[in-house]
């Protein structure tokens, strides 16, 4: 397996496994079938595995745990804190960046996942009522602790990023970029990369639309949240449709499957990316790790980018949680930056 850096140090598999399928989201999980997609992308050299407390809510890490017990030497763990959930109703969130929070997660996620140190933990979302300095400052003193080794964001502003990087370094910012999303490309990566931050693309693959495999909500188990995501609804779905066909006529070209021309893509925009695709079976797992060998050119990266228009529809329903948490944090980093800057120097 090829290897990449996230920041100047942290060295990871091209490729990383993202596990948060393998307890919720996306319909019935099977903890066999899981725990041996893990320990198959261990012996292919997946070192990276990305979880978070979110996920089950709970279980994700339990689960991660369990399947790497007796291989911990083998893996760069990344989790996240900072959603909360309330276990009497599953639709409720909340964001928590508060010191203490972040301290008391930590103890939590480690005793779940069975270790005694978090290699990459990462802040899952921004907190609208805690500046992301003191957010940060708990997670260091988490570092010097020895309980965690370096330090993430996810889903951040520029600006967001730039103030974290300067109270601590951050060694990656996880974000969806996919051949079908790509705001990132204006601001955030471009920062990213002048402060050296290594970039964790996460649903890389469209969240599974993109390989082909998903033609309308009636493919969906009844509780996949894809069910009630804008992209997956009336005519939004017919555009993407169009989308899809796109990389298989272009897949078909270079002779690989639809998720390996677009993990391919998004493995050729730089040595700093290192993707995440989430999967909870061997067989799709196996898939997507062949794309590390594919060689596209400049003049392929290019036709493909030009070809394949944005996905249509929101990344999630503005009514649903995640929604109302994604603006509640979009506007905070704003309102901060604002603040920020109207401090004097």
């Amino acid at each position: 397996m090829k290897t990449r850096k996230l920041g100047p140090e942290l060295e990871v598999s091209a490729l990383g496994l993202g596990c948060m399928g393998m307890s919720e989201f996306y319909g019935r999980g099977d903890d066999v079938e899981s725990t041996a997609t893990i320990q198959r992308a261990l012996d292919l050299g997946v070192t990276l595995l990305d979880t978070s407390d979110v996920y089950g809510p709970h279980t994700n890490e339990v689960l991660v745990g369990k399947a790497i017990a007796g291989r911990r030497h083998e893996v760069v763990l990344a989790t996240k804190f900072g959603i909360m959930r309330d276990p009497a109703d599953p639709t409720a969130r909340g964001v928590n960046g508060s010191p203490e929070y972040v301290k008391a997660a930590a103890e939590a996620s480690l005793t779940r996942l069975g270790v005694d140190h978090i290699d990459l933990y990462y802040q899952h979302r921004p907190d609208p009522n805690t500046p992301v300095e003191e957010t940060i400052g708990a997670m260091a003193e988490l570092v010097q602790e020895g309980k965690v080794r370096y330090l993430g964001l996810s889903e951040v502003t520029a600006d967001t990023l730039r103030r974290a990087h300067a109270t601590h370094p951050i060694a990656a910012l996880q974000t969806e970029y996919s051949l079908w999303y790509r705001d990132v490309e204006a601001e955030i990566l471009p920062t990213a990369r002048e402060l050296g931050v290594g970039f964790v693309p996460y649903s890389p693959l469209g969240r599974g639309f993109l390989t082909g495999a998903v033609s309308g909500v009636e493919d969906l188990d009844d509780d996949d949240f894809r069910r009630a995501n804008p992209r997956f609804q009336g005519d939004n779905l017919v555009e993407n449709q169009r989308i899809v066909e796109l990389v298989r006529e272009l897949a078909a070209q270079k002779s690989v499957t639809p998720a390996q021309l677009a993990l391919a893509w998004v493995l050729g925009q730089g040595h700093d990316l290192v993707p995440i695709p989430g999967t909870k079976r061997r067989r799709y797992l196996e898939e997507n790790l062949a794309a590390v060998d594919i060689e596209l050119s400049a003049a392929d990266l290019d036709q493909i980018g030009r070809a394949v228009p944005a996905a249509v529809g929101a990344r999630y329903a503005a009514t649903s949680s995640i929604g109302r948490a994604e603006a509640a944090a979009q506007a905070a980093q704003a309102t901060q930056a604002a603040q920020a800057d109207q401090k004097p120097s």
